[in-house]
């Protein structure tokens, strides 16, 4: 699920946190990808007429077609993937899986409806809905790595949670991934849309953390709560307390304790709400140490590519060696170093952390002053007009 609203906040406040560019921008860097939600994109994006893709036997292929071409579009623009895959999720989390679940066979149920009643658009609403990702599914796309050359590793827990350790030590550029809670986890940058396919024409974001916090006037401490408030995988929220609210309680309270010792009788906080447990589990997430991981990328096997892909899953063999071949070359190109990643970036001082703050503000202030004209345009453009 990830953080409700957290991106249109930064956004609204942090504008720039945020850049967004061409993948060719990445060329040259190591980027920890967070599989899982990488092959549930693949599932839910490489569709035929509303179907998943499928061998002759019946076998569902949308999740190798999407792990062997979107992975070549980062190799043919130099960029070196490695990808993370989910441990065992923190006993917090179980209730959200619960009601994963719980939506998933309602949406089953919906989309069997919509087969007698309703319209194609609902039909596909509901089918991807019931998209989960399965055990055997993670060990194809495993097997499909390993014969691309492509390297991955496990993570003892949440994959976002070991992508933000690998990019915070250095060991990658950034961490990849749709789910905006890899920030809590410390992530210096976050790129979001890398693995959506070329016909989407949706620019990478780059997201800083950094300057995130600089822009909203955060600690890490207070920016954990603030997602916290706004909503994530490890505890409910505070039913009426949005986006908007949740920004104001905390800089108006700076953390989750103040804000419950204000909050009056307005708002109804769940019962033993663990709020607690889910600030630790972002503080000291369950991780292996980025420096004691062993990875590295190789050729591909292209013998064993075709004999997977080609002879048991059905796909065009010209295409599979042609795509082999491109993991040659790319991987070759992709070792040339980017100029900038000679120069460490020089810290900045107290006072120019506070121009920049004072920067942003002023841009989110302009921001909304522009679009308050706007709303108030739109809304004297509806008034109905008095005839003579």
């Amino acid at each position: 699920m990830g953080i409700k609203g957290l991106y249109q906040v930064i956004s609204d406040n942090a504008p720039d946190a945020i850049k967004s560019g061409d993948i060719k921008q990445h060329f040259g860097r190591k980027v920890a990808i967070d599989a899982s939600m990488s092959i549930y994109q693949f599932l839910i994006a490489v569709r035929s007429e509303g179907q998943q893709l499928m061998s002759e036997s019946g076998e569902t292929t949308s999740h190798l077609m999407g792990m062997f071409y979107r992975t070549l579009r980062m190799i043919d623009n130099g960029i070196k993937p490695l990808y993370v895959f989910d441990g065992k999720p923190p006993t917090l989390k179980s209730g959200e899986l619960a009601k994963r679940h719980a939506r998933a066979a309602q949406a089953r149920a919906g989309h069997e409806e919509a087969k007698e009643t309703g319209t194609k658009e609902e039909m596909e609403k509901f089918a991807r809905r019931t998209v989960r990702v399965t055990r055997e599914q993670n060990e194809e796309c495993r097997r499909l790595l390993k014969l691309m050359g492509i390297p991955y590793v496990e993570a003892p827990c949440e994959a976002e949670a070991q992508c933000a350790a690998l990019a915070k030590a250095g060991s990658v550029y950034a961490a990849a991934s749709e789910d905006m809670d890899t920030l809590c986890f410390e992530a210096p940058i976050l790129l979001r849309h890398l693995t959506f396919s070329e016909q989407r024409k949706e620019p990478i974001q780059e997201i800083h953390l950094e300057k995130a916090m600089i822009g909203l006037g955060f600690t890490r401490e207070q920016f954990i709560d603030l997602c916290i408030l706004l909503g994530c995988d490890y505890c409910d929220t505070i039913p009426k307390v949005g986006p908007t609210t949740a920004l104001k309680l905390i800089k108006e309270h700076k953390s989750i304790e103040k804000v419950l010792e204000n909050l009056g009788d307005k708002y109804n906080v769940p019962e033993d709400w663990p709020y607690q447990d889910a600030r630790e589990l972002f503080l000291k997430p369950d991780v292996s140490d980025a420096k004691e991981l062993d990875y590295k990328w190789e050729a591909p096997d292209v013998d064993g590519l075709v004999e997977f892909l080609v002879k048991e899953k059905g796909f065009n063999e010209d295409r599979v060696r042609s795509g082999a071949e491109r993991l040659k070359k790319g991987l070759k190109t992709s070792t040339q170093a980017r100029m900038q990643d000679f120069f460490k970036a020089i810290p900045k001082t107290k006072e120019e952390l506070e121009l920049q703050k004072k920067k942003n503000d002023e841009k989110a202030a302009e921001k909304k002053r522009k679009q308050k004209e706007t709303d108030a345009k739109k809304k004297q453009a509806k008034k109905p007009k008095l005839g003579k």
